[in-house]
């Protein structure tokens, strides 16, 4: 049973903390009919949306990247829309356009506007790299924003919003990269890799038997927007913003504080926007976990994610084979916790 806006609205901090709690094992529940495994993508799934960020995920045919997301929407109770990204995909044809229509009423000609795909509140961009960098911008400002503009005419788009864009890491031919701008807007990026064995022998059995029982919604839209509110109040300490301050920093070559390594691996470092979402992040994992305060480790564990795809390698990394997820983890070595950790 769902609650009405005056219902939540009635509730304190910590009964929103605890429902919000509730409502992720529900619908990691629902979740499970269809999924097997991929604990971490789940749980960073859950994160970003409760955080309200987008994701990108990252992983080989086959791992249900989109049946992951679909089948999110659907606990959700929220409105989806995929959108097949391919190299002849027009902005107009994510955004929507102005159309001629006759007026039933006046008999005469105007413009209506016609909305596309993005006016949904789960927005799948499926394989996002297939198109060209001018419709990969249409989403831009939705993402940021939560707007789009058509001829000059801005529309907003309805709460909550999110936008999930998966993407194959081995496929090249036919792909363009997305420019270093939309992906630091988004929160996550979110690699999805190959099951253990025994989680591959259960996704086999499931899916050449007779198909699982239907997902059903388990949190409503009005939910949703108040346990975004209610991870903004979680309180952080100074302590643990200077550490993601800190880390965050510690990726730009040149910077104070930056390692040799950093320079000599790295060409441009993370901005602003990914201090922002490790603490947003920590917040929604605290109150994930049933904690009302945010920890060293929980900026730890959302490192990897924040930073893989906002870290730009220069020749010499490429050439050596470096990736992100290595510097990441370097940097986390070296970076020190600040002396009144917690």
């Amino acid at each position: 049973m769902t609650s009405s806006p005056s219902q939540l609205s009635q509730l304190d901090d910590a009964a929103l903390a605890e429902r919000l709690h509730g409502a992720a094992g529900r619908i990691t529940t629902e979740l499970r009919k269809i999924i097997v495994g991929q604990d971490v993508v789940v749980e960073q799934a859950l994160i970003a949306l409760f955080g309200g960020g987008n994701c990108l995920v990252v992983g080989v045919p086959g791992l249900a990247k989109t049946l992951l997301i679909h089948s999110l929407a659907r606990a959700l109770d929220l409105s989806f829309s995929r959108i097949q990204f391919t190299p002849d995909l027009m902005p107009s044809d994510v955004t929507g356009t102005d159309m001629i229509q006759d007026d039933p009423v006046t008999g005469h000609r105007k413009l209506s506007f016609l909305a596309g795909p993005i006016f949904a509140n789960v927005v799948l961009a499926d394989e996002i790299n297939r198109t060209p960098p001018k419709t990969q911008a249409a989403l831009l400002e939705a993402m940021q924003e939560k707007r789009v503009t058509v001829q000059g005419k801005t529309y907003t788009l309805d709460p909550p919003f999110f936008v999930f864009a998966t993407q194959n890491p081995i496929e090249l031919e036919g792909t363009y990269p997305l420019p270093e701008a939309q992906l630091d807007r988004f929160m996550f990026e979110v690699v999805m890799e190959y099951s253990p064995e025994e989680d591959e022998m259960a996704i086999v059995r499931n899916t050449t038997s007779i198909p699982p029982s239907a997902i059903n919604p388990v949190v409503s839209k009005e939910e949703i927007l108040a346990f975004q509110q209610v991870v903004r109040r979680v309180p952080v300490a100074d302590a643990v913003v200077r550490y993601a301050v800190k880390l965050v920093r510690a990726t730009r070559p040149g910077g104070d504080g930056a390692p040799e390594f950093v320079a000599q691996w790295l060409a441009y470092g993370a901005s602003v926007r990914a201090a922002q979402a490790m603490i947003l992040g920590g917040k929604a994992r605290a109150l994930l976990q049933g904690r009302t305060h945010v920890t060293f480790d929980d900026i730890k564990a959302l490192a990897r994610p924040v930073l893989r795809h906002r870290l730009l390698r220069n020749f010499q990394a490429q050439s050596e084979r470096i990736t992100t997820d290595q510097l990441v983890d370097r940097l986390l070595d070296a970076v020190p916790l600040p002396k009144s950790g917690l």
